[in-house]
């Protein structure tokens, strides 16, 4: 990859990479804007084919936090850490301290989180070497599991899907078909079959799903068949890039609307789902509870209060989905108009205008 050209790409402001070979830390730090605030974003470990792949991840993880952020009305810009390991074997205090000290170098630029791999348990690690992370135990004032709130926003988000899609507003009686059955998948699954919706999920983790179908009661199918499934909303809870040419064809849906990142293999795929009739949620809108959540670490958490302002999604899906009729655009083009049309505006005053936002 042709580092420059990339981040020009994207415009990011700064990319860090971070190394330490006692600790085993191979990483990138990127801070997309901070045009509304320092930027904010999760730590995502896993391994890569190629490290170019870590590079690519970490860019458009933080360009996406620029867009959560500012669609979601908070005062933080984008960014995002990736660590290359297994986050089942290559774990360890030394490698998240290590971590740590190189936020600490950042001098605040970017606060980090929890994100695919790391948890509350990593999160108390960097703690130790800086002051610059959210996303800790409930013990030390942190939100603890940031589920229940994105799933809480995410259910208020499902209603604007339903009712831009013409149907009723009730989630009883759907069909939602949950690729990922990790935390959120767990917890979004809970609360659908709660709410009277029919589950059926698939994870490439099988233990991680048969628990899953053994708590909930929920039916799984193979990951590759996920796609194939027959349901109201099909939702992505796992890893990226999984909308593309050759499973968008076999989506069998009204709607999709996840809790994953990134979903879109490429920006040109939703015109895929457009062509197919399917309603598709920008994932930086729908998912936005998590990062709803970690902020409100920084006042003081509270569920309550985070809860609350989630709900917040479903104003802002109502007003992205009015704009995409309006302009004859995508909802994703609609939802980047949202993001893009605060950060120049509040750039603007604050003299840091920028000429786009990627």
């Amino acid at each position: 990859m042709e580092i420059f050209k990339a981040l020009e790409e994207f415009e990011h402001e700064q990319v860090a990479f971070a190394y330490d070979e006692v600790a085993g830390l191979r990483g990138v730090v990127a801070i997309h804007s901070t045009v509304l605030g320092p930027a904010i974003g999760g730590t995502r470990m896993r391994e890569y084919d190629r490290e170019d792949d870590a590079l690519e991840d970490a860019l458009k993880l933080s360009h996406a936090m620029t867009y959560k952020a500012a669609a979601a009305g908070l005062n933080f810009g984008g960014g995002s850490a990736v660590i290359i390991g297994d986050p089942a074997a290559d774990k360890s205090e030394a490698l998240f301290r290590a971590l740590g000290r190189q936020i600490e170098s950042l001098n605040g630029r970017y606060i980090t989180s929890q994100g695919l791999g790391t948890d509350v348990e990593d999160m108390q690690l960097i703690r130790v070497a800086t002051d610059h992370v959210v996303g800790l135990h409930e013990a030390y004032g942190g939100c603890g599991d940031v589920s229940p709130v994105t799933v809480h926003g995410a259910l208020r988000g499902l209603r604007a899907c339903l009712e831009e899609a013409g149907k009723e507003p009730v989630l009883s009686g759907l069909t939602v078909a949950i690729q990922g059955l990790g935390r959120g998948g767990v917890e979004f699954s809970r609360q659908l079959v709660g709410e009277g919706a029919r589950v059926v999920g698939s994870d490439v983790d099988a233990p991680a799903a048969d628990r899953a179908r053994e708590e909930l009661g929920i039916e799984l199918v193979d990951p590759d068949a996920i796609y194939d499934v027959e349901c109201d909303i099909w939702s992505p809870c796992a890893v990226g890039e999984v909308l593309d040419s050759s499973t968008i064809p076999r989506l069998r849906c009204a709607i999709v609307a996840g809790l994953a990142n990134n979903q879109l293999a490429q920006p040109e795929h939703v015109n895929l789902l457009i062509d197919r009739g399917i309603l598709y949620a920008p994932d930086f809108v729908f998912n936005s509870g998590a990062l709803i959540a970690v902020t409100e670490e920084i006042a003081g958490f509270s569920e309550d209060r985070a809860k609350r302002r989630s709900e917040n999604i479903y104003k802002v899906l109502k007003k992205v989905f009015a704009l995409s009729r309006e302009r004859g655009i995508s909802t994703a083009e609609a939802a980047s108009a949202v993001a893009e049309e605060r950060i120049s505006r509040v750039g603007s005053l604050s003299g840091r205008a920028r000429s786009s936002c990627g």
